[in-house]
This record gives structure tokens, C-alpha cells and sequence, in this order.
């Protein structure tokens, strides 16, 4: 008897739950959203992320197309520390010339005009007493470096190994910007895809708060269900909030990093493919790659040659430095102890160091050390590189691997929302179980859409450890 009961209840509510549609569909018109509807019922205000999101979307569609490209580009052009690197390498460039200069002639013109006591000379401040004499005269001076035995060619070449760790350094920031603009494309884009789960999430609570009121107006559902679902419908408005708060962050990022000093909003063109290349498996290639193409370690051994060229130069310190030296001029008013009313003098000058205390000395050790800890400065970053690039391999296989299974997860959670849909319209389930489907295709859409755009920056991590 009791079996007969139930099934006469069961019975009752699907026929209660039923009735509005077949009577619609008799009047020619198919529902396509709940099974019971209001005819006259108060739509609830807009709340403030609403009001946001709409703002932003009609932002959205008149803000200009960027793709990625295009905003690695504009960063390119416009980010001052592109800028900055590569004013410090044309700055290094001009110190090559400030060092070559040692090797060519100077050159100096000089014009003299003295009035003197008669008979006078410079008996102070000097063990010679020279003469002086009334005159007025001008004149040029010439010196050339004729050897050093090499110390000012190594000088040389270590401001040109200098010059081009600055150069590598200027690439690796270009390959810093890049990498950073593709990580803010990709939060922005991962943003922009949370909120439009978020924006949708809040129309399907929207939509179910409907369907449990007119159930619960019509004596089906306790108000214990029409309050846990505007409970869930309030915490998908705070979701909302939270993505959009999070779409404007990245935005500003995103603009800081394009060298931009305005917020502007671009519509961004998604290049994520819809069918992702596996990530590769060979992590001992792609080191050998990075130890070739990564320009901080070019950088680093440059500056390493530099040091070790330096080095050799500050050991020549005590070789000796042959010299030669001309003047040449006119004393068109002069003293009559001066005879001639011309000058001119050549000769070759040789300077050898003999005792400095010590001080030469302690300059080549010195520059000794630094060349050695150039060296292993070297050999640490080639360990830090080998350790990142195996790093980023390794989140790249497993960032592929979570695009398969959240893809997997989403489709079980879409199919397990379905069932539960319908198992609580013919009143076999609780809004309980109706909120947990919910609640875990919001996460499952949530987890894919993270899963495609954090495959796609770990693949340019990748490219940017192995200097591409």
C-alpha cells in the first residue's frame, strides 16, 4: 500500500510539473528554458560587477584588435627599459673608443703671452731655476704612443668584449619584455575567459532562483531551496566581482608592460589553437639550444673574456712605455734674449716602472681575481640554465597534460548538471545536489579555460629558457 502511495505521489508531481508546458505547447509555442514560469514577475536590479561587465564589453567592442604579436611589437617600440638597454650599450660602445684613443696621436695648440720681471726666473717649487721672458707666442704639440707591449691593445679588446656583453645584455632585455608581454596576454586572455564563466554562471543561479521561486509559489519546493539557491546566486555575483577586479589588473599590467601610460582596453585576438602541439620531450636538446642562443650567458662570457683581456693588461702595468713627442711654433713678440722668432723640437720619451709600492701588483692580482669569478659566474648560470630549461619542459608536459583531463572533466560535469537538472524538476533530488553539479561545472569551465592559456605560457617560458 505504501508503494502505491508513492507512486501516486510521484505521479502527481510530475503532472504538476508538466501541466504549464503541454498547455503552452498547445498554444504553439515550445519553452526552451524553465518548465514553470511567472507571468508577471520583479526583475532584480543589476548589481554594480553587472553594471561593470557591461560597461566593459561595450568598451570591448569599440576598443581596437591586438593580437599577440602586435603587442610584442608595441612593447618592442615603446617599454623604457628597452630603451634604457639600449642607451647602457651605446654608452659601453663609446668607453671602446674612450680606450682606443690611448693609441692614436694628441695633438694640442697653445697660445702664451708673459710679462716678467727683468732678469727674473722660477726659483721655487722645482729643482731647476728656469727663465723667464717677456713674449707672446703660439705653437703646437704632438704626442703619439709608439709601444707599451701591449697593454693598451688588451685594454682594448676588453672594452670591445665589454661592448658586447652590453649588446647581449640589450637582447636578453628585448627576450624579457617579450616573455612578460605574452605572460600578460595570457593572464588577460585567462581573465577575460574566468569572467565570461562568471557573467554566465550568474545568469544560470539567475535562472534557477526563477525556477525554485515558481515552485515554491506554486507549494512544490520548501523555501529552504528558493534560500540555498539565491545563496549560490549570491556567491556567483561575488565570482563576478572577483573576475572582473581581476580582467581590469591584468589590463593594467598588460598596458604597463606595452609602455603604455593609459589604461586602454584592446579587444584581444586569442591565438591559442584549438588543437595544441604536444609539448616537446627532449629536455637535454633543448639545454644544448640554450647554452647557444641564451643571450644573458653570451653576455656573461663576454664579460668574462673582458675580464680575463683586463686582467692581462693590469699584468703589463710594469712594461715599459716608449713615447714620442714634437712642438712646433712662432714668437712673433718676444725678448731680445730670445733670437729666433721660431720653435720646433722632436724627440722619444721611454718611462720604466720601477717601484710603486707595490701598487701594480696588487692591481694585477686583483684583476686576476675578478677574471676568475667572471669565469665562474659563467659556470653557475650554465647550471641555473640547464635547471630551468628542464624545469620548463617539464611544466609544459604536464600543462599539456591538464588541458586533456580538465577537457574530460568538463564534459562529466556538463553531463552530471544535465541529470541533476532533471532529476530535480521531476523532484527525485534536492537542490543540494542540483547546487554541487552547478557548483562543479563552474570549476570544471574554470579549470579548462586556466588549462589552455597556462599550456600556452609555459610554451613561451620555454621558448624564452632556450633563447628562441
Amino acid at each position: 500500500m505504501s508503494n502505491l502511495r508513492m507512486k501516486f505521489a510521484l505521479q502527481l508531481i510530475c503532472a504538476t510539473a508538466i501541466a504549464p508546458c503541454v498547455l503552452v505547447a498547445q498554444q504553439g509555442e515550445i519553452p526552451e528554458a524553465p518548465a514553470i514560469k511567472l507571468d508577471a514577475k520583479v526583475v532584480p536590479p543589476p548589481s554594480p560587477a553587472q553594471m561593470q561587465a557591461s560597461s566593459s564589453q561595450a568598451n570591448a567592442s569599440s576598443a581596437p584588435r591586438l593580437t599577440l604579436a602586435d603587442a610584442e611589437q608595441m612593447a618592442q617600440q615603446h617599454n623604457p627599459d628597452i630603451s634604457v638597454a639600449h642607451l647602457l650599450a651605446l654608452g659601453q660602445a663609446q668607453v671602446t673608443r674612450e680606450v682606443q684613443s690611448a693609441e692614436l696621436p694628441t695633438a694640442t695648440g697653445s697660445l702664451t703671452a708673459v710679462g716678467s720681471h727683468a732678469y727674473s726666473r722660477i726659483t721655487a717649487g722645482a729643482i731647476n731655476n728656469p727663465s723667464i721672458y717677456d713674449r707672446a707666442a703660439g705653437g703646437l704639440s704632438v704626442r703619439q704612443l709608439i709601444t707599451d707591449f701591449g697593454r693598451t691593445h688588451h685594454l682594448v679588446q676588453s672594452a670591445k668584449e665589454s661592448a658586447a656583453a652590453q649588446m647581449e645584455n640589450e637582447r636578453a632585455t628585448r627576450q624579457d619584455i617579450a616573455l612578460a608581454v605574452d605572460q600578460a596576454f595570457y593572464q588577460t586572455l585567462t581573465a577575460q575567459a574566468v569572467l565570461k564563466v562568471a557573467a554566465e554562471t550568474v545568469a544560470e543561479r539567475q535562472t534557477t532562483v526563477d525556477e525554485v521561486s515558481a515552485l515554491t509559489k506554486s507549494k512544490l519546493r520548501s523555501t529552504l531551496d528558493l534560500s540555498f539557491a539565491q545563496v549560490q546566486l549570491s556567491q556567483a555575483q561575488l565570482m563576478q566581482i572577483d573576475a572582473q577586479n581581476a580582467v581590469d589588473a591584468a589590463f593594467a599590467n598588460l598596458n604597463a608592460i606595452l609602455g603604455a601610460e593609459t589604461d586602454q582596453r584592446f579587444e584581444l585576438v586569442d591565438p591559442t589553437p584549438s588543437a595544441p602541439v604536444a609539448a616537446p620531450l627532449d629536455a637535454e636538446a633543448m639545454v644544448r639550444t640554450a647554452y647557444q642562443a641564451r643571450p644573458d650567458l653570451i653576455s656573461a662570457m663576454d664579460a668574462a673574456t673582458a675580464a680575463k683581456q683586463y686582467s692581462t693588461a693590469e699584468r703589463e702595468l710594469w712594461m715599459p712605455t716608449v713615447s714620442a713627442l714634437a712642438v712646433a711654433g712662432g714668437t712673433p713678440v718676444r725678448d731680445d734674449q730670445i733670437k729666433s722668432n721660431w720653435y720646433g723640437a722632436a724627440g722619444a720619451n721611454v718611462n720604466i716602472p720601477i717601484f710603486n709600492g707595490f701598487l701594480f701588483n696588487a692591481r694585477a692580482n686583483e684583476a686576476k681575481m675578478q677574471a676568475g669569478a667572471a669565469e665562474e659566474r659563467v659556470r653557475s648560470l650554465r647550471d641555473v640554465i640547464a635547471r630551468d630549461v628542464r624545469t620548463a619542459v617539464l611544466n609544459a608536459r604536464s600543462a599539456f597534460q591538464r588541458i586533456g583531463v580538465t577537457e574530460q572533466m568538463l564534459n562529466q560535469a556538463n553531463m552530471s548538471l544535465d541529470l541533476a537538472q532533471t532529476r530535480y524538476k521531476l523532484g527525485l533530488s534536492g537542490i543540494v545536489e542540483l547546487s554541487q553539479a552547478q557548483l562543479a561545472q563552474t570549476q570544471a569551465q574554470i579549470a579548462y579555460a586556466n588549462a589552455r592559456f597556462a599550456y600556452q605560457t609555459e610554451l613561451a617560458v620555454l621558448r624564452f629558457q632556450t633563447g628562441q
